[in-house]
């Protein structure tokens, strides 16, 4: 896998983003073109710039995302579900990703659209870093997963049913024990803050070595949420009285059939996320869940 480095002579992007906030289709174009104007060699995923034209010509390339060609850096515009696609589609090639928000929280994202010809300008000026972040991958014995791969997390929901899931679950290849609930959330410390903080799940690091195992509604309150190492395989026979449940893949659902067996693992390789140096994980608390509030 080729290593990305960041640095003043970066001059190639490819460029993601939502195509479902159309009030933000001018500050996109404008920083387009400010681009271009800075001599930057600029690609957008298809379907997106399709979005930015609504029928007009640009002088700009496009690409499909399954085939995304060689860049510098990936730019992500929109919100953090932009930023997940994003990492999804460019992660396996080691390509570094900058999100840049058009939306309201934007977690993963480094800073606001109406700030992006800044934030251009301090990568340019070598004003980052490059977060290297822990991916999962799951398989599952009886059906084949398209996209297998997690920033976030790895989910065992139910499935259009009451029914409790029971999931034998082994850690290390050793028997942890079987969770009774509505579903088992396996998350990174980046997706700490997502899915798994809601069901009561601690708030790590996003750059920690380590995985946090949450129980989602358990029929037993002594099973509370695990953290252990990244290297940890985790292994999940899930029964129920319905003939199949969820995997959740940074939301995207695959159907499983009851009694099959998924093995979740850290990926071969992680998400390079682009970090300004002056973000850090403490402000990032205090500005995006506003633990600041009504403090001096």
């Amino acid at each position: 896998m080729k290593k990305y480095y960041l640095c003043s002579e970066m001059k190639q992007l490819v460029i993601f983003g939502n195509t479902y906030q159309r009030g933000e289709v001018d500050p996109v174009l404008s920083l387009l073109e400010h681009l271009q104007q800075s001599g930057i060699e600029v690609a957008v995923e298809r379907g997106y710039l399709s979005f930015l034209c609504q029928g007009r010509e640009m002088p700009v390339a496009s690409f499909d995302a399954a085939n995304v060609p060689d860049a510098d850096m990936a730019l992500s515009l929109g919100g953090d579900g932009t930023f997940l696609t994003t990492v999804m589609w460019v992660s396996r090639m080691g390509m570094p990703i900058l999100g840049i928000n058009t939306g309201h929280l934007g977690y993963l994202t480094a800073g606001h659209i109406g700030d992006a010809r800044e934030l251009v300008a301090d990568v340019l000026a070598g004003n980052c870093r490059i977060e290297e972040r822990t991916m999962l991958q799951v398989d599952c014995d009886a059906v084949e997963i398209s996209h297998p791969w997690a920033l976030n997390e790895i989910a065992v929901l139910r499935h259009d049913t009451s029914s409790m899931l029971d999931m034998e679950t082994r850690l290390r290849g050793h028997e942890l024990t079987t969770y009774r609930g509505d579903g088992l959330i396996v998350s990174t410390p980046t997706g700490s803050t997502a899915y798994n903080m809601s069901v009561g799940g601690p708030i790590l690091e996003p750059t920690t070595s380590c995985l946090v195992l949450s129980p989602i509604s358990p029929h037993s309150l002594t099973m509370r949420p695990l953290v252990v190492r990244d290297d940890s395989a985790i292994v999940v026979r899930t029964h129920s009285r319905a003939s199949h449940y969820e995997v959740s893949i940074d939301g995207e659902v695959t159907l499983c059939p009851t009694g099959s067996t998924l093995t979740i693992a850290r990926a071969p390789y992680c998400a390079r996320v682009v970090q300004l140096e002056s973000n850090n994980f403490a402000s990032t608390l205090r500005k995006k869940l506003l633990w600041g509030t009504g403090q001096p």
